[in-house]
């Protein structure tokens, strides 16, 4: 009997202890839609380079790349980032295009034999659009020297700069050893890094007419007697060094080659409003080529524009019109749940044999359940959409529809959120003890009566005797 007692009051501390137990929920993740990615036209696509990057400058979309981070050597394609700091100091109003600079005995700083030159001398007095001019068409090393002694005051200040503009650009592969280009083993970027000094500069319209120059002439100088005709080394715009790479849409930018660094092109051509910037790094001339056969630095870039240009095209990949998403549970409602959309859009320049079933989806929901009322178009998670490996945008997702709320059990709940109170709680379970003890204590001692045994006389004979009285 004790036994049974003891196991009840057991029982019911335990449905106490309940009463102190919070529930746990897990939140289920979004699961992405079943999507491929790869594409014929892509995986097709390979340039004879050591490295290689086509980019889509007014999106920054990258349509291809090849080994586009690694080091190389930039040879010339420096004197971009030489024209683009001079032309900046211009706009800070620190030079003018028309200041005469005096070429100081360091023009020749850093720089070998068989270096490409505007023949510039020692002395001669050089206007700074000349120089420009100079550096960006034939390639001149000198003219980059006496800009950057226009700019910084000395060649090494400039170097400086350079490299503290490459890291404002995010070039994080970059570092500048000298203004010019001619080779050494600290000086070195990437394909991806030429691209973005090459975009910045483009920014510039003095620069974008330089680089699509086919010549230039010099003024005479105190040096000079004559102008003196410069013409570009780039043969997608001039066909005077190399003929036969000619290309109608080319819009610029710069060459650059030395041993080390192979035959290296940054260049730009625009198409039907399309702007495409390419960058191909350490070309190699077909064997056995003569005269202007075999430039494959030219002959490869053009290859990488006709495709770029022929194979892309601008596709949605994301809009309010995708609607196969999880629903979100919705508490308290008077509908179960609520239907979810993309707000806004999401567009990139993708090959033309890809659609949405080569995207991938990740949908966030914000939470599984969610309190009604749900108002149309409030925002209950993100999806982000990504093609081949690489991310293209996130967009909110919003309620399709308002679902009200049901006061009956909103009221409900509101009670079931009373009595889980912790204080509300505690206090049951305070109550609770109290009337456990007493049910214990009751079940335990409750046949006791307490109290002293009491005693009655039961005689039956009756004192009817006087008392005696003693003498």
């Amino acid at each position: 009997m004790k036994k049974s007692r003891l196991l009840s009051a057991l029982l019911l501390l335990a449905l106490l202890a309940g009463l102190l137990t919070t529930g746990a929920s897990a939140e289920e993740a979004a699961e992405p839609a079943d999507g491929g990615s790869g594409s014929a036209i892509l995986d097709a696509m390979d340039v004879d380079a050591t490295a290689a990057i086509l980019v889509d400058p007014d999106s920054g979309e990258i349509l291809y790349e090849k080994n586009a981070h690694e080091k190389r050597y930039p040879a010339s394609i420096t004197k971009v980032m030489t024209c683009l700091l001079t032309l900046e100091a211009v706009d800070r109003g620190e030079l003018s295009l028309e200041r005469v600079v005096t070429a100081s005995e360091n023009i020749y700083t850093g720089i070998g034999e068989n270096a490409s030159t505007a023949d510039i001398k020692v002395g001669e007095q050089v206007r700074v659009i000349d120089l420009l001019y100079a550096a960006l068409i034939p390639s001149a090393n000198e003219a980059c020297n006496i800009m950057a002694e226009a700019v910084s005051g000395d060649v090494a200040s400039f170097v400086e700069l350079m490299n503290q503009r490459a890291g404002e650009l995010g070039m994080e592969g970059t570092h500048f050893a000298n203004a010019h280009g001619y080779h050494d083993d600290n000086h070195y970027t990437t394909a991806y890094d030429i691209y973005l000094m090459c975009r910045e500069a483009m920014t510039h319209e003095t620069f974008r007419t330089i680089v699509g120059s086919l010549n230039y002439t010099m003024p005479a100088t105190n040096m000079h007697a004559e102008p003196r005709i410069v013409r570009s080394t780039n043969a997608l715009i001039s066909n005077f060094r190399i003929l036969g790479y000619l290309y109608e849409y080319a819009t610029g930018i710069k060459t650059g080659s030395t041993p080390e660094a192979g035959y290296c092109l940054a260049a730009s051509a625009t198409k039907n409003d399309r702007n495409l910037i390419s960058v191909v790094m350490g070309c190699e001339r077909v064997p056995g080529s003569t005269g202007s056969q075999g430039h494959t630095y030219f002959s490869e870039t053009i290859r990488l524009f006709d495709w770029g240009f022929d194979n892309f095209s601008t596709q949605t990949m994301l809009d309010s019109s995708k609607r196969d998403i999880p629903e979100v549970e919705v508490s308290l409602g008077k509908q179960p749940s609520v239907t979810l959309m993309p707000e806004g859009e999401i567009s990139a320049l993708l090959p033309n044999d890809v659609s949405e079933e080569n995207f991938t989806y990740q949908y966030t929901i914000d939470s599984p359940v969610v309190e009604a009322p749900v108002e149309a178009g409030q925002e209950l998670g993100r999806i982000t959409v990504s093609f081949n490996g690489q991310e293209y945008g996130i967009l909110p997702l919003v309620a399709t529809s308002s679902v009200e709320r049901d006061n009956f059990l909103y009221y409900l709940d509101r009670v079931q959120k009373f009595f889980d109170n912790l204080l509300v709680r505690i206090l049951l379970v305070v109550i609770l003890a109290v009337l456990v003890i007493l049910i214990v204590r009751h079940m335990l001692w409750g046949g006791r009566k307490g109290g002293r045994r009491s005693y009655a006389y039961s005689g039956r004979g009756r004192y009817t005797g006087s008392r005696r009285r003693r003498r």
